[in-house]
């Protein structure tokens, strides 16, 4: 009877301990960047894990304002002005990091991806608001404000050069990914590394939480908003973007032309294709999910095969049926 009791309250112990140390689950969601950034810890304490949000909601709003091309206030803008004025302009850390990320993505992606086309990307959106494709010379004389090479960039002073004059800079397909990544890195130094963060589909994951393998995570279909693909993703330590356009493009005769542009021709992307990027950090899948919806399917797989670890699905719908491609490794990313 004794051995019996204090079996019992051994057993007490164990789960009133377990109590004690559990964590769990809690979801933080703001809208940022014009999309819902959602932030996912695990954590045994609620009011450290909000605080530990709220410092990397704080995070995103700060790099907005050094990033976004919508605010004229922003060092990016500023940044824009001294266009053509043939001198370096200093500028801040998070500026100057994620202009080396950039131009590195230009170069290996040899231009698909480019953040030099800020005058075409400006037109695209008028368009999309007045629901007309811009004019040829218009596209023409935006085409000339722009090219990657004329970005030159001086690491002994964190300073930038925009050569030519009427450049524009638009970190869309890449900024959304950095501040994911920058605010992980936050969650995950306050002490919470099974953390996720959620940048309008630009998604940067820490460990896994408790007693899992990872975290599950949807594939949107293409020409769906709702719809995912059965099998989830299955993702740690990595990040993941996906790329489309069902959210953002412009209908004109039948014809749909996606908010990603093609950097050799101005025009906006027609293939309809959905792009989905592993790779080890945010910035780098997002800048890569964008390079591949522009590039050719081959071209993208070669493009990846470069990024240790990198894989990548295409999904495209073609007379109804839906036609997927992915890199081999991918496979490996999926639940079973």
């Amino acid at each position: 009877m004794g051995l019996l009791l204090f079996s019992v309250i051994l057993l007490i112990t164990f789960l009133s301990t377990q109590t004690l140390y559990a964590q769990h689950k809690f979801v933080f969601e703001q809208p940022k960047m014009g999309s819902p950034f959602t932030i996912s810890i695990f954590a045994k304490d609620s009011a450290k894990a909000a605080q530990a949000a709220t410092t990397a909601f704080h995070c995103a709003d700060s790099l907005n304002q050094i990033f976004s091309d919508y605010l004229d206030s922003s060092e990016l803008n500023r940044l824009n002005a001294t266009s053509g004025q043939n001198r370096y302009v200093p500028v801040s850390a998070a500026m100057f990091d994620i202009l080396k990320y950039a131009v590195d993505a230009a170069k290996k992606s040899k231009g698909s991806y480019d953040i030099s086309m800020g005058p075409v990307v400006k037109l695209w959106r008028k368009a999309r608001k007045e629901k007309k494709l811009p004019g040829k010379d218009s596209l023409q004389s935006a085409l000339q404000k722009t090219g990657y090479q004329f970005i030159h960039l001086d690491s002994a002073h964190q300073s930038v050069w925009l050569e030519k004059k009427g450049m524009q800079l638009d970190l869309g397909g890449l900024g959304k990914g950095y501040v994911a990544q920058a605010a992980l890195d936050i969650i995950q130094d306050m002490g919470f590394p099974s953390s996720m963060v959620n940048a309008g589909g630009k998604i940067a994951i820490g460990e896994a939480p408790p007693g899992r393998n990872g975290w599950r995570i949807g594939i949107t279909l293409p020409e769906e908003k709702e719809k995912i693909m059965q099998r989830l993703l299955l993702l740690s330590n990595t990040s993941v973007a996906t790329s489309g356009d069902i959210y953002q493009h412009l209908d004109i005769n039948g014809k749909r032309y996606s908010h990603i542009v093609d950097p050799k021709t101005g025009l906006g992307l027609t293939s309809q294709r959905n792009v989905t990027v592993i790779a080890q950090n945010g910035v780098i899948s997002d800048w890569l999910a964008t390079a591949c919806s522009v590039l050719s399917i081959d071209e993208s797989f070669k493009l990846i095969k470069a990024f240790n670890g990198a894989a990548l699905l295409v999904t495209e719908m073609n007379n109804g049926r839906l036609i997927k491609k992915s890199t081999k490794n991918f496979e490996g990313y999926l639940e079973n």
